[in-house]
């Protein structure tokens, strides 16, 4: 499909006459399959959530986030009653339908309803969240609410260029690679050059099935293990 073009036969790309601006996140509750998502609450989740990431053997999971590795409860407790509440970012806990117990966070951040596009940032997960159904949903969950409630166009995810899980982690889910922007940001005393991604509207009912398709029940053993990959499920 060809762009349109002005009177000087110029490209100005697509025409949106019925665009309106979309109404931005609420905090909400999201019900899954394997998981809740609450509102981050320093109250409710904290100590959970510092016992979880207290879990991991060392502080490598912080490496590339810009929050720094927590010495004590205290110091988490300190630092989640900073970040709840929002606006933007919009952090909230992922909850163990199990167990009812917070295993990790993420958050809606860069939120510009006057042209539908938001990232998903702050992804936090702990020990007992990485690598489980559960983390999949929880991603989903959002993407879901972003482009079939609100409406938006764009869903985008970045990290630091060195950060290769994180890296790895948008194309499974469904992200397409735009580039890297260099030197964008100084942190942590250190260069970053950024890795952006995206899914925009029209590729979120493939990515959707996708997603549909690999939390079935049916994609996983009586031990849990996935019969096929969520990648070679978004296909066909």
């Amino acid at each position: 499909m060809s762009q349109n073009t002005n009177a000087w036969g110029q490209p100005v790309g697509f025409a949106l006459p019925d665009w309106q601006p979309r109404p931005r996140p609420e905090f909400i509750p999201f019900t899954g399959d394997y998981c809740f998502l609450e509102p981050l609450s320093a109250e409710r989740h904290g100590r959970e959530l510092y016992a979880a990431y207290a879990l991991a053997e060392d502080d490598r999971d912080w490496t590339y986030m810009f929050a720094q590795p927590f010495k004590d409860e205290a110091a988490y407790l300190a630092y989640a009653r900073q970040i709840e509440n929002g606006p933007d970012p919009m952090h909230f806990a992922v909850i163990d339908k199990e167990s009812r117990r917070a295993v990790g966070t993420l958050a809606l951040m860069r939120i510009e309803p006057t042209h539908g596009v938001m990232e998903i940032g702050h992804v936090a997960f702990s020990p007992l969240l990485k690598q489980t159904r559960m983390a999949t949903e929880a991603h989903y969950l959002l993407m879901r609410y972003a482009f079939e409630q609100l409406g938006y166009r764009r869903y985008e995810w970045k990290c630091d260029s060195c950060n290769q899980p994180s890296r790895n982690a948008a194309l499974r889910l469904g992200f397409q690679l735009e580039g890297i922007f260099r030197q964008a940001i100084v942190y942590k005393g250190r260069s970053r050059d950024t890795s952006w991604f995206s899914i925009i509207d029209s590729e979120w009912p493939q990515v959707k099935l996708g997603f549909e398709r690999w939390l079935s029940a049916d994609n996983f053993d009586a031990g849990g293990r996935q019969r096929n990959r969520l990648e070679a499920l978004r296909q066909g």
